[in-house]
């Protein structure tokens, strides 16, 4: 095997991990930066972020503070939110705005040269700052760049992560599999950041792309770390009809309306003031009952939909600062925008939950120690900014703002914290982990399963126990198959026996961190008996701020889960009624 040195190793290359990569090189041009993805290139998913990223840039233009910015973000994750990470987000920015300006990112302007703003769901103020519909492209092309031109950060493209080293409360590394040649890695290093992103694939209908599997939040949970409101999954309200690629918020916030079959703006029912522009777990709801009702389209006579209409819209901006919605419409669902309403249903988008940690993206084990030398940021990690629900846009400023800050203090970390040798006992953890991996290229299992199979069945079992509505009885049955899946994993033939590009080895390790996550999702979902943001029970369809105004942790102890719960930090503003 072999060993890669590092000082810091960042798990993950999207805006979260470039931006600590940057932030973290910033702090000595002596420090060895490792970045480890399974990607190759900047492709990691923030480039199919769309709609753009919130911050207060001019609030004398605009009536808007940082306070306002925070206070939207605490209301729209349905009081959920850590208040004291809501405040660090607005006030952090407009810093992160400018600095992505600075290195080459193309904010739309209006005609007076200022940067150009959108008003977003759930957003008291237009603070959306946006590259016309393709703000994950122009953003991630241009930290991409700038991330290869500094001598000190060193890429392994195309490295799947397997096992995070975790020993006595200490991050010793990473292992990973190089996929373009078959080996296995251990990425040495006394800080590491996870910026691994979110899981959608968990589940069969979501805007995430193949590789956003979150294996490595069940990697973590494996190492004592607990998952932290894994059971707030938001679903986007505007999923192409029937490919489920992404419609951005920006078309509604561009003025596009919701009408169903009976051309009626069924909006008004739900969210009467804000209409379109309500948070997203309000508007997916909408549109599900709207199915429920028996008032939408049907696709192919099993896929219920809604219509998304632009026709009103002035076509010279919609082609300005829309393209992308057009290119798609065009192309993957055969229709002309001006001329026909574009079908678009809910699908995953964004895992509100992910690693626990502090204020500071420092990674907390089950009883609240930090696990010294390690940090998570952006959608992997769960510092409580968004709650039960994320607002649009909050999210880019998310990854920007926590990877800097996760970046900046590995790097201070990792100057107090130089590598030695390569103790005994972490040689032959990396060691077993890189036996573990190769048994499975040469296990025949009688009775053995493929591993598509199983991922499968773990979709439709998360469709079935965590979608837009949920209740006790499919939450359980889903737990009871999940059960039975992660005995199955136990008997995956692998039938490719190579080592080079192995895409079915690739779908096994994936798979083995899914289904812990996926298991800590559900049994979230299970004990929160009230309805809040994206977890809404039909069971208990109110929201019960008595009980359960805390988050739910989730850790493993031994081969057992098990349920924590923490208070939310509440500062400035107290729960109220959630109106829009």
């Amino acid at each position: 095997m072999e060993i890669v040195v590092c000082d810091v190793v960042i798990v993950g290359s999207g805006l979260a991990g470039l931006r600590a990569a940057t932030a973290a090189a910033a702090v000595s041009e002596n420090l060895e930066i490792c970045v480890v993805t399974k990607v190759a290139g900047p492709r990691s998913h923030s480039i199919s972020a769309e709609g753009g990223m919130a911050a207060v840039i001019y609030p004398e233009k605009t009536g808007d503070s940082p306070q306002l910015h925070a206070y939207d973000t605490v209301k729209g994750g349905d009081f959920l939110v850590d208040q004291d990470a809501a405040l660090l987000l607005a006030e952090e920015a407009p810093r992160e705005v400018f600095f992505l300006e600075k290195i080459g990112v193309p904010w739309t302007k209006e005609p007076d040269g200022s940067i150009a703003l959108r008003k977003f769901g759930g957003m008291s103020r237009p603070r959306t700052v946006f590259a016309k519909d393709k703000t994950g492209f122009y953003v991630m092309s241009a930290l991409y760049r700038y991330a290869k031109g500094i001598p000190n950060i060193k890429f392994y493209e195309e490295h799947l992560v397997s096992k995070i080293v975790v020993k006595h409360g200490r991050f010793h590394g990473v292992v990973a599999l190089d996929m373009r040649r078959g080996e296995v890695r251990f990425f040495k290093a006394p800080a590491g950041v996870i910026a691994a992103g979110g899981g959608g694939r968990m589940f069969r209908i979501t805007t995430m792309g193949y590789l956003n599997t979150g294996e490595v939040l069940g990697f973590a949970l494996r190492e004592g770390t607990p998952l932290k409101d894994m059971e707030f999954v938001q679903w986007h309200p505007t999923a192409l009809v029937p490919s489920g690629i992404l419609i951005s918020e920006a078309a509604r916030a561009e003025g596009a309306y919701l009408v169903n079959r009976l051309g009626e703006r069924f909006m008004k029912r739900y969210a009467p003031e804000q209409m379109e522009l309500a948070p997203r777990d309000i508007v997916s709801r909408a549109i599900a009952m709207e199915c429920k009702a028996g008032r939408g389209f049907i696709w192919k006579g099993e896929l219920c939909y809604v219509g998304l209409d632009i026709r009103h819209l002035d076509p010279s901006r919609v082609k300005e600062r829309l393209p992308l919605l057009l290119e798609v419409a065009k192309t993957y669902a055969g229709i002309d925008p001006f001329q026909e309403l574009i079908p678009v249903a809910p699908a995953v988008h964004y895992f509100m939950g992910g690693i626990h940690t502090d204020l500071y993206g420092r990674v907390l084990d089950a009883y609240g120690n930090w696990v010294k030398g390690l940090w998570a940021a952006g959608e992997a990690a769960s510092v409580s900014v968004h709650g039960a629900n994320r607002l649009g846009s909050n999210s880019l400023s998310e990854c920007a703002v926590w990877g800097r800050i996760a970046g900046e203090e590995a790097a201070k970390y990792a100057l107090e914290n130089r590598n030695g040798a390569v103790e005994e006992y972490i040689r032959s953890i990396a060691e077993e982990e890189e036996r573990r991996i190769f048994y499975v290229l040469g296990r025949r299992e009688t009775g053995g399963v493929p591993a598509a199979h199983v991922k499968s069945a773990l979709q439709n079992a998360m469709m079935r126990g965590a979608g837009i509505f949920r209740e006790a009885g499919s939450t359980a049955e889903a737990i009871s198959e999940l059960i039975k899946l992660m005995s199955m994993f136990r008997n995956i033939n692998v039938n490719d026996t190579s080592r080079i590009y192995n895409m079915e080895l690739r779908e096994v390790v994936e798979l083995d961190g899914m289904l812990q996550a996926a298991y800590a999702l559900l049994l979230s979902a299970y004990f929160r008996t009230e309805s809040r943001g994206a977890h809404y029970r039909l069971d208990y369809p109110k929201r019960d701020d008595k009980h359960w105004l805390r988050h739910t942790l989730v850790y493993k102890y031994g081969d057992s889960f098990i349920a924590a719960y923490q208070p939310v930090k509440i500062e400035r503003w107290p729960p109220e009624a959630r109106q829009y």
